[in-house]
């Protein structure tokens, strides 16, 4: 990986994170204070809890990932560190799926006469499960490369003890 794109996806991380905190920070202010212009239309609280809890999941993906780059910089992704960061992106990643499911419920009282958005939220929570089983099958191949990088020391050490 090339130092322009580590910098280019370490500087989207950043700004990413940055904004997820800000935002986060004005919702928890708006419900700390008490300041909620909640009319009654929709339940905004619970809507808003699941949105930080959202940004919370977005979070720790971020920050997983960028541990992830710092590994392939450093040459050492291949090795059983790296399951622990990518076990995490999928937690996240299936906590964020749960969570628009939530969001999905706490707005379908108010589709009644139109129920097909409930559906289409439906569906984009299981394509957001969907990204999970994608990084689920990644883990795996990257299990296979870890294996086969650990046989290929063993072989290795077994060729410098012939020769």
């Amino acid at each position: 990986m090339g130092k322009l794109t580590v910098r280019a996806l370490r500087a989207v991380l950043v700004v990413v994170l940055a904004g997820t905190v800000c935002v986060q920070a004005g919702m928890v202010w708006v419900l700390v204070s008490g300041s909620d212009p909640e009319d009654g239309s929709l339940p905004l609280t619970a809507l808003r809890v699941i949105t930080i809890l959202g940004m919370l999941s977005a979070q720790v993906a971020l920050v997983c990932v960028w541990r992830l780059v710092t590994m392939v910089r450093r040459g050492t992704v291949f090795s059983h560190a790296a399951f622990r960061y990518v076990d995490a992106v999928i937690g996240a990643i299936v906590a964020a799926a749960l969570l628009w499911f939530a969001v999905t419920a706490v707005n379908a009282p108010g589709q009644r006469e139109d129920p097909g958005v409930t559906v289409i939220m439906g569906g984009i929570a299981l394509a957001i499960l969907g990204v999970a089983l994608i990084v689920l099958v990644l883990r795996m191949l990257l299990a296979q490369a870890v294996a086969r990088d650990v046989e290929a020391a063993e072989m290795q050490a077994e060729l410098d003890e012939v020769i």
